[in-house]
């Protein structure tokens, strides 16, 4: 008998809204301003805005997209520190996908069901199981 499953809590947090700007040059990627704001949709100047930048990269598999935290406390330094912020953030992501391949490479890979010791004549090999 299956047990009726409760549905998480979900509520939006009426002290930590924020308005979302957008920006883009429609070449290299977007900055998302996001502006605090109270439940009334006033500003709230008592928290800093944040600036958020995205781009992608190419790779062998297809478009890689990147979002990445943009330092500053206006747009124009969000845009003047885009550039340092995307490079940071491909380094970090290629260096997360180098560790996947590695700890991809290092499993050791076991068929499932395990081995079925009678498939092993013919092969070649000496042992052999009665």
């Amino acid at each position: 008998m299956n047990q009726p499953t409760q549905s998480p809590d979900i509520r939006m947090d009426a002290d930590d809204l924020y308005r979302e700007d957008s920006y883009t040059d429609n070449r290299i990627g977007s900055i998302r301003c996001l502006t605090p704001v109270t439940k009334n949709g006033e500003a709230d100047d008592t928290r800093s805005v944040q600036y958020l930048g995205s781009t992608q990269i190419l790779t062998p598999a297809g478009p890689l997209p990147l979002n990445f935290e943009l330092p500053g406390d206006s747009l124009e330094a969000a845009i003047a520190g885009f550039g340092d912020a995307a490079r940071e953030a491909v380094d970090k992501t290629m260096q997360e996908l180098r560790e996947m391949q590695r700890q991809s490479a290092s499993q050791i890979v076991v068929p499932k069901g395990g081995v079925d010791p009678s498939a092993m004549d013919g092969l070649g090999g000496k042992i052999k199981m009665p």
